[in-house]
């Protein structure tokens, strides 16, 4: 069956060939192979074409199969169409004529074509006054648009919709700039508008702009490659016809512009027809990259193809055909979509109404309005279908295309690299989110390595890199002029840098050193030199500036800065002076105000945690509250000097004095340390601090000429008489040690490269003081977007991390770290809490913690007296019948001491019915140290011994081995 239905098209084909006639004027009459019945209407189509061109006689081919294959499939329509084809031979009148002649003989109800957007744009307008629909497949640039023609629409693709993949494949490559080569047609400008803005979504720049007439002659196209040839840029979009790209290449492999290094890539106009080009213009492309509409490969594709050929060779028995491309995919596509539409809105008749008043006097004016225009339009515009291009499906008024594919060409044709897409970007397989990798690339020169995008032309003209003029602090930049042999030589360490980034860089750069300076002035403004680059497109200003310059945000704004080579920070320094005045409370000045109180603290908490401890269970912490307390601050500042007696009777207690100890040990010695450097070694100290200070006094500020500290003085409130410009090291001594009073400055403001430099020579009587404002450091400038600033960055990184900079520092600067550092001058500073913070934690923990274990110990020994006490009702109540309990020597712990005493009295058979008690008490070391009376319940006993009386009743009970008496302890009443 297939087979079958193969030779019927190819039988219709043939005959519907056959009965194509062409008159001498170059038109025809394209008819459907098979009959028609009676009631069928015809739709008379004009076909305007440039039928003597290539493309043409492709489209021609692909129209006439569309016609015979619709029908063939669909015998049953009631509409048949009647194509009317016109030879425009490449020119707008004819093309216009014939329309106009067809619309006024045949009452045509749609145009068809034409090839050239010059041609659309007046047969468009002839659309719009007639209500015909103007129906094109390969009118693609954007100028001609169905949003300003409402009745021309767009079967093919708008050029619009490819700059989203060509600014995909300059960003995967990071090329920075991109030169635009075009015709000078409707067609070559209707793009460069998105593909400019689209570039610079990406960050690339484009610093030029190529235009070619299309009737531009040999000598001409080589100016203008010659010229290219001596840009830096060596990365082209070229966006014009088959026929002229075919001379551009040709006459660019000619010259040497298909070379390594160099980057061609091409606009879907070129890389839809690469296929269909001369095997000599593929040659000379060879390298070059093209986008171009994705259409899947399939069996359906490849027996259209086969047919296809054997329609060209029959309407062109002299040529022999290349594949077709997309546009004779799109024209195929089209006839069908038309032949639908024309069904579906049942178009009955051609008429056209005449317009009352019309001037019937010309072509123009005898024309009138086709009635079934506005319903055939809308239904064209709402016709979908799987066609041999894809999805048909019109929005706007033009196709939609989603997917492009990106080839190179190499050998004998174009090979597919990578696809792109709106929603995956750049991927090596299609519809894949996988990163934006392409297959191996053949650039131009056969070579697979990328160019970087741009160069300097050998044959080119050389750099012009601006210096500033110093007259001070020329160890950055020094330029001398020799009147004697009119040379002028640039040295210094910001020089030195940049000759060794330039040494390695991969490619070689030719540059010369260009003085900056105005007349009258004696010193650089050095934002007025980073502008010079900015000015440098349309003055021939400086091409970069090299020198000491600073990076900040408002030259940024004009301008590229490289990486910073130097550190960054603006400072002040001032002059020193020794303190000579001793102040009688220095002994006070080695501790920080928050030390000394943080330690105060510290010595009455470890008192108090020692006192709860030992209170309990040794008698020297017990005893009147003023006693108590007495005890509790003499404990903890006796072990200031280790000079603390009492006798420790707990574990815990020790272990936290031991701690405590420690600590105080820290502290005492480096106080000791401290007040023994105030003391003894010289002290210096600034004239001023801060800024603030210098303000607030209204004293004079210096800074160095032509630098931008200025707008920073000016911003934190200095006003103009306050501040002093100077150039020299030796004008900063000067003004420093003259000071305001003497027409002289407080302090100099200014970055720190310089400062240090100056205190490298003058470190003896000056230090930096003050705030660090943040800066970016030195940097190289360039234009904007200029590809050298990225790889001057890349080779100042490699210069800085070698030892390449520390012999150029050390060549011009010396040995800065010989100088001794402003904290060493100043003499010694204050201690704090902070510097202790670890030690406190410490002690204060071990503390805690012991507390916390001595409560956990004495609530479990007493809790059943604690939980007798605890039935009190009121919170407060409860708390101080604890406290109570704490301090009562007749609770538990007490009274099993004393019985603990009793029986060791007992058991060393001492009488205990009577006793002289001696002057210290026989009792336990738990007992408070006071003196007492004993009586026996059976004998007198010497009374007013003691001072407080105490009594001692005897208990006696049986036991298996003796009687045992027990002793309790009672005041007297």
């Amino acid at each position: 069956m297939p087979n079958y239905h193969f030779f019927l098209v190819f039988f219709c084909s043939s005959f519907s060939f056959i009965c194509c006639s062409f008159n001498k004027h170059g038109g025809g009459v394209l008819l459907p192979a098979l009959g028609m019945a009676q009631n069928t209407t015809i739709v008379h189509v004009d076909l305007v074409l440039d039928l003597e061109s290539l493309a043409g006689k492709r489209s021609h081919a692909s129209i006439s199969m569309a016609l015979d294959d619709f029908y063939a499939c669909h015998p049953s329509y009631k509409t048949r169409l009647l194509i009317h084809s016109r030879d425009s031979k490449q020119n707008i009148i004819h093309a216009a004529s014939a329309a106009l002649d067809l619309l006024k003989n045949f009452q045509a109800q749609v145009i068809l074509g034409p090839l050239t957007s010059p041609q659309a744009v007046f047969i468009t307008d002839l659309g719009n006054e007639t209500q015909v629909p103007i129906v094109s497949f390969s009118v693609t640039s954007p100028s001609i648009s169905p949003e300003n023609t409402p009745y021309f629409v767009r079967t093919t693709v708008n050029d619009s919709s490819q700059v989203g993949a060509i600014s995909s494949l300059v960003k995967s490559f990071g090329w920075r700039e991109v030169v635009l080569v075009y015709e000078n047609t409707e067609y070559g400008s209707g793009v460069i508008p998105y593909l400019v803005d689209a570039f610079q979504e990406i960050d690339a720049r484009v610093p030029h702009q190529s235009v070619i007439s299309p009737s531009v002659n040999d000598d001409q196209l080589n100016e203008e490659l010659y010229k290219l040839m001596t840009m830096q840029t060596r990365v082209f979009v070229v966006h014009m016809r088959s026929s002229l790209t075919s001379r551009l290449f040709l006459k660019a492999k000619e010259i040497g512009m298909m070379e390594e290094g160099y980057v061609w890539i091409m606009t879907d106009g070129i890389g839809n027809m690469i296929d269909s080009l001369d095997p000599r213009s593929i040659d000379a492309m060879q390298g070059a990259v093209a986008v171009r509409s994705y259409v899947p490969r399939s069996q359906t594709i490849a027996n259209f193809t086969t047919r296809w050929k054997t329609r060209f060779r029959l309407e062109n028995p002299s040529s022999e055909p290349a594949d077709p491309s997309v546009f004779e995919l799109w024209a195929y596509d089209t006839v069908w979509a038309l032949a639908m539409a024309t069904e579906k809105a049942g178009v009955s008749n051609s008429s056209f109404r005449r317009l009352p008043g019309g001037d019937n006097s010309t072509d123009l004016g005898d024309l009138g309005i086709s009635q079934n225009g506005p319903e055939l339009l809308e239904t064209l515009l709402s016709t979908r279908f799987r066609g041999l291009s894809g999805e048909f499906c019109l929005v706007n008024g033009q196709q939609q295309s989603s997917v492009f594919e990106i080839v190179n060409v190499i050998g004998k044709g174009a090979r597919n690299i990578a696809f792109w897409t709106p929603e995956f970007k750049i991927s090596k397989q299609f519809n894949s989110a996988s990163p934006a990798n392409l297959k191996t690339i053949i650039w131009p020169g056969d070579t697979i390595t990328v160019s970087k995008g741009w160069e300097i032309p050998t044959n080119g003209k050389r750099l012009k890199i601006g210096v500033p003029v110093k007259i001070g602090f020329n160890e950055f930049v020094n330029v001398v002029h020799d009147n004697t042999t009119n040379r002028t030589t640039v040295t210094g360490y910001c020089i030195d840098v940049f000759e060794a980034v330039m040494q390695s860089l991969p490619y070689a750069v030719q540059y010369d050193y260009i003085p900056f300076e105005k007349p009258g002035q004696s010193y650089t403004n050095y934002t007025d030199l980073v502008y010079q680059v900015f000015l440098q497109v349309r003055r021939d200003k400086y091409d970069a500036v090299v020198g000491d310059v600073t990076i900040i945000a408002n030259r940024s704004n004009n301008v590229d800065f490289t990486l910073p080579y130097t550190e960054s920070g603006v400072s002040m320094i001032a002059l020193v002076k020794e303190n000579k005045r001793r102040n009688m409370w220095i002994f006070l000045k080695p501790l920080t105000t928050n030390l000394w109180l943080g330690t105060l603290s510290f010595f009455f908490f470890t008192g108090c945690v020692v006192w709860l401890i030992e209170h309990r269970i040794n008698p020297e912490f017990r005893g009147p509250p003023s006693q108590q307390l007495g005890i509790i601050f003499y404990f903890a500042f006796s072990t200031l000097v280790y000079a603390h007696r009492e006798r420790l009777k707990s574990n815990l207690s020790r272990v936290v004095v031991v701690i405590w100890v420690f600590v105080v040990l820290i502290l005492t010695s480096s106080y000791t340390a401290s007040l023994t450097s105030m003391l003894t070694v010289q002290q210096l100290q600034p004239t001023v601090t801060n800024l603030t200070e210098i303000l607030k006094n209204g004293e004079h500020i210096g800074y160095q000429d032509g630098s931008f500290v200025v707008d920073m003085l000016r911003g934190i409130g200095f006003k103009d008489r306050q501040m002093k410009n100077y150039s020299t090291r030796e004008e900063y001594n000067e003004a420093l040690i003259k000071g305001t009073t003497n027409g002289g400055v407080a302090a100099i403001f200014d970055e720190i490269p310089y400062l240090k430099l100056f205190l490298s020579k003058y470190y003896a009587d000056f230090t930096m003081v003050g705030k660090t404002y943040k800066t970016d450091g030195f940097g190289f400038v360039f234009p904007f977007g200029s590809p050298l600033s990225r790889d001057v960055s890349r080779a100042i990184l490699n210069v800085t991390e070698s030892d390449t900079m520390k012999a150029i520092e050390r060549k011009w600067f010396g040995d800065l770290k010989s100088c001794p550092s402003d904290s060493s001058k100043l003499g010694s500073s204050r201690l704090n809490f902070r510097s202790f913070g670890g030690l406190f934690l410490i002690t204060g923990v071990v503390s805690v913690l012991a507390l916390i274990l001595f409560f956990t110990i004495y609530i479990y020994q007493n809790w059943n007296e604690l939980r007798t006490v605890a039935t009190k009702s009121s919170v407060w109540t409860r708390i101080g019948a604890w406290i109570k309990h704490f301090r009562d020597l007749n609770s538990h712990t007490f009274r099993r001491e004393g019985q603990m005493t009793m029986s060791n009295r007992k058991s060393k058979q001492e009488p205990l019915h009577t006793a002289s008690v001696p002057a210290t008490p026989a009792f336990d070391s738990c007992q408070s140290p006071m003196s007492i009376q004993l009586s026996d319940m059976n004998s007198g006993t010497p009374e007013g011994l003691f001072s407080a009386e105490l009594r001692i009743q005897y208990v006696e009970t049986q036991t298996e081995d003796a009687p045992v008496r027990t002793a309790k302890l009672a005041s007297v009443e």
